[in-house]
């Protein structure tokens, strides 16, 4: 996959009825000055920093294209209610690469030259090139990984996904309801991401009996034949293959060859983006009861009472439109839940800078996750409450489809089984105080 930089600003289309009345009430004063329409007068832009291109961009580049929907939404309803003043949504788009340079530059430019109020980022590496802008500015971020979170980031939220602590609801229904499997074997790559998921994993694991074959296999990013890992994690026999929070680039590969390996037993991980490729390069039975953590936006289960995301049925219908259904993904609904959240604290604040927006959205200690109302949480595990933790969906393939099968809570886990998480996270340097 190509990782040539790719740099761009995405425009966004105009609300045409207030467009057309301020160009006739300016044409009306005979000025002769530029038509300015009140779009381009009362807009507010929001940058979105993240992987567009190359191997991460399963968690990038989907959360734009679902940010532009929810901007046509917003927009075409008149805007955003800010002090009095409706204003409309641009996203500025740069892409990292995920790239620590790359980051901490489209940080830059992205405050600078756009002007944006909000970053928005996947995180990860990257976030150690935006954290000095961050700080040097006072610019409000966020990340989809909590565990780039510390005291030193006080600007930095977690808002929406809670990775990679949520895994543990996954681990913890597959005990509930397959008690006879008792083993498993992990890999994950070597990165930012992977270790501490593996840490949640070996927790959740522990706290629900079952027991580890080998010591969780870490794999080179650069890895591409994936036959070698598959060979060495079926070589224990486990009853469970976790495949943690491995990108999409390398779950794919990794099911096509435990399938060609001839596994039968389960199979859990994080994320199961573009699960109907694997599908047709394995088969809809081979892939029957696998186990991850984001739901399609179809699922009849998100129009329960509790649920904070718009319209969710259709959502997913306007991306399937736009993009194709097969280009949904675990991250394709995720940046578009967290403009709920900064819309919604913008509004209260009477204001988009960054300060009055962070305040306004932590002010009671709750907010309005996707998936219902969740708390402000972390010091025990992050160093800062700047992550809003509640409960989390675990979706199983069924008949080739993802349905939900249970809203799980975190805190519930965590209030029973936290020593076992920092105990983990310590054994693998993934605790706030051991970053540096």
């Amino acid at each position: 996959m190509s990782r040539k930089s790719l740099h761009r600003k995405i425009s966004r289309r105009k609300f045409l009825g207030t467009s057309a009345a301020a160009g006739a009430a300016l044409a009306a004063t005979g000025t002769g000055l530029p038509r300015v329409s009140f779009a381009d007068s009362h807009t507010i832009k929001i940058g979105f920093l993240a992987p567009l291109t190359g191997p991460v961009a399963a968690w990038g580049k989907p959360g734009l294209d679902g940010c532009l929907i929810w901007a046509d939404w917003v927009n075409a309803k008149g805007g955003v209610s800010i002090g009095g003043q409706s204003y409309n949504i641009e996203f500025v788009g740069y892409d990292n690469e995920y790239d620590v340079a790359k980051a901490r530059t489209g940080a830059t430019k992205l405050i600078k030259e756009d002007g944006v109020k909000f970053i928005m980022m996947l995180g990860g590496d990257t976030w150690a090139g935006a954290q000095p802008v961050a700080e040097r500015e006072g610019m409000l971020f966020s990340t989809l990984l909590p565990s780039d979170l510390s005291p030193d980031s006080t600007t930095l939220v977690a808002p929406c996904e809670v990775h990679p602590i949520y895994n543990v609801t996954g681990v913890e229904w597959l005990a509930e309801n397959k008690p006879e499997l008792k083993t498993a074997a992990m890999c994950a790559q070597d990165d930012a991401l992977g270790k501490p998921s593996v840490a949640t994993y070996l927790a959740a694991f522990e706290a629900a009996g079952i027991e580890m074959v080998d010591a969780p296999l870490f794999f080179d990013p650069a890895t591409t034949d994936f036959a070698p890992v598959m060979t060495r994690l079926m070589a224990g026999n486990p009853d469970i293959l976790c495949l943690d929070t491995c990108y999409a680039d390398y779950v794919h590969p990794l099911c096509e060859q435990a399938f060609q390996q001839g596994y039968q037993g389960q199979i859990i991980s994080c994320t199961a983006d573009f699960y109907q490729n694997i599908i047709e390069k394995t088969s809809e039975e081979f892939m029957e009861g696998f186990i991850f953590q984001f739901p399609d936006f179809d699922d009849p289960a998100l129009n329960s009472e509790g649920i904070n995301f718009v319209n969710p049925n259709e959502f997913y219908a306007e991306y399937a439109n736009r993009y194709g259904a097969s280009a949904w993904g675990a991250v394709s609904w995720e940046y578009a839940s967290i403009m709920d959240l900064w819309a919604d604290a913008a509004t209260r604040a009477g204001s988009a800078e960054p300060a009055a927006v962070l305040e306004a959205m932590k002010a009671d200690g709750t907010g309005k996750h996707a998936f219902g109302t969740a708390d402000w949480w972390g010091t025990e595990l992050f160093g800062i409450d700047n992550a809003l933790v509640g409960n989390w969906p675990v979706v199983v393939i069924e008949g080739g489809k993802a349905r939900i099968k249970a809203f799980k809570s975190i805190p519930a886990w965590w209030d029973q089984h936290k020593d076992l998480m920092i105990k983990h996270m310590t054994d693998l340097g993934q605790m706030w105080n051991q970053q540096g």
